[in-house]
Formats: C-alpha cells, structure tokens, sequence
C-alpha cells in the first residue's frame, strides 16, 4: 500500500497500523553492535540479569525506529520527501527480547508549505505499545509530505 499525500490526511485521524513485529535477541544485539552501542544493559545477559529489570533491555533507538518503520507503509511510504525532526519522544515501558510490538499514528496537525506549493507538513504522533498493551515508545515526527496532484 502507498503513503498518503498531504491532501489526504486529516487531523485527528488514527491509523492502526496491521504490520507488528516480534523482537528478538538477534535484532537487540545487531542494532546495538552495529550502532557502536556497547551498554551492557542491552548486550551483557550476565550484568543485565543482576539489574533491576534482570534481563537484557531492548535498545531504546531500535524501538524508535521499529516504531516509525512499522507506520511507513501506511503513511509515508514513496509520499514524503523526508523528516523534518522528532519530539517529545519518550519510552515509558522497556522492550524485552520476545516482545511483539504494534504501532498506532495520529495525525496531529496539518499544513501546506508556505514556500512550496507541491507539499506540506504533517505532524505525526507514533505510539508502540507491547503485546500486553502497555506503551513502550511515543513520539511526535514532522514530515514534509507532497500534494497528490503534484507527485
């Protein structure tokens, strides 16, 4: 399924996002390994075990993007030209390795560009929430999307 464009969102608008994904050992320590991350909250099992969570934490910035990567089919997919930033990013709930994650969108605001009449700006607030509901991301993304009657 393609993005939408700018003219078809709308401001309150929720998108429950079908695609989900289980986390596993293997992506934790990957992400981890390949971002030069060596917390060992996230790739130590024996330290991990002897913290208060005692097991390892998924790494928060693979949730982030796990949670943006899932919303990108229904929203963004070859309909942007690209992100503008993210706030208000918070992870109120660890992530564990087996923890299956699903992502719902608002759409919190929406406005044409003043300098570019082919596109405009979407805010976006993303939230993942684990198999037992609990919120473990959310964040708020700008993105600069095109018009449809110009792409």
């Amino acid at each position: 399924m393609p993005g939408l464009y700018l003219d078809e969102f709308m401001v309150g608008q929720v998108i429950d996002h079908p695609l989900r994904k289980s986390v596993t050992e293997s992506d934790n320590m990957m992400f981890s390994v390949m971002t030069l991350n060596p917390q060992p909250l996230h790739i130590d099992f024996d330290f991990a075990a002897k913290s208060e969570w005692g097991k390892p934490l998924v790494n928060s910035l693979f949730t982030l993007g796990l949670m943006i990567g899932i919303s990108v089919h229904d929203t963004t997919l070859g309909t942007t030209v690209g992100n503008l930033g993210m706030t208000d990013t918070v992870f109120p709930h660890p992530v564990f390795h087996g923890d299956t994650i699903r992502v719902e969108t608002e759409v919190k605001s929406v406005r044409e560009s003043k300098s570019r009449p082919d596109r405009g700006i979407v805010e976006f607030e993303h939230r993942a929430y684990n198999q037992d509901g609990k919120l473990v991301a959310k964040c708020t993304r700008q993105a600069m999307m095109l018009k449809k009657g110009e792409a």
